[in-house]
């Protein structure tokens, strides 16, 4: 038995340690000049822009997806190396890889401790997206506000996207509190990315109790941000979605 074990050891030993230098390689092999050229627009990484000196490399998300899920067992340290470069698709994939783990592993508080060590690099819009509810918000969907109340004070547009994002684990499970009382905080917020996941995860709950969204509207609409409304009213019938647009009264150029 005992030498069984000093074989497998052995071999373990001998394979190669997975590295951030491979993931870069490979991701740069996949790279396409097309979305190259297109990706930094789509993103807006123009001077005073959200994503403003954001780098991309040119992947498409499945192939990220591909090189992630290969890659799945790197070392923590080469994680983070992802996480912190400057090409937007190796922290996308970094990312994917920390959630990976995170919905394999038995001690989802070590990633989750992981994802909070680095949380500044959930960066853009698209991140927020993939790691706030499927990771941030499975593991605090049990928890009190306290995080979530805190997070949507932050000066970070990103970390305030990531609160009112992480929510959507509560909303399936139809508890709206929080998610209400978040988006009633974000009526005066100034960004236009903040007003979008806001009016979404709005949708969501409307999805699940129309009156709920339609109560909430009617004692807030004249306050909202149009794309706010028009995101939340999404598939709310014709007639009642254009009388909330006609009374809001904020516009955001």
């Amino acid at each position: 038995m005992q030498i069984w074990l000093l074989i497998i050891l052995k071999i373990l030993r001998m394979r190669p340690r997975l590295t951030y230098n491979q993931v870069n390689k490979e991701l740069r092999k996949l790279s396409n000049e097309e979305k190259r050229k297109f990706l930094p627009k789509f993103f807006k990484t123009g001077k005073g822009e959200y994503g403003e000196g954001d780098k991309f490399l040119g992947v498409v998300v499945p192939d990220i997806k591909e090189v992630a899920a290969k890659h799945s067992s790197i070392e923590k340290k080469e994680i983070t190396k992802l996480l912190y470069s400057q090409w937007h698709e190796e922290r996308f994939c970094g990312w994917l890889i920390v959630l990976n783990n995170f919905n394999k592993s038995k001690n989802k508080q070590e990633w989750y401790q992981f994802t909070l060590k680095n949380i500044k690099q959930i960066n853009n819009w698209d991140l927020v997206d993939k790691i706030a509810p499927s990771l941030i918000g499975i593991h605090l969907e049990k928890k009190p506000q306290k995080q979530f109340l805190e997070w949507s004070s932050s000066s970070s547009l990103w970390v305030r996207r990531i609160a009112i994002m992480s929510t959507w684990p509560k909303i399936k499970n139809n508890e709206f509190n929080l998610t209400l009382k978040l988006a009633k905080k974000y009526l005066k917020d100034p960004e236009d990315l903040i007003h979008k996941a806001t009016g979404w995860m709005l949708r969501e709950i409307g999805k699940r109790d129309e009156e709920i969204l339609l109560d909430f509207m009617k004692k807030n609409h004249k306050n909202m941000p149009r794309i706010m409304v028009s995101y939340a009213l999404e598939r709310v019938d014709k007639e009642k979605k254009q009388q909330f647009m006609v009374k809001s009264s904020r516009k955001i150029d």
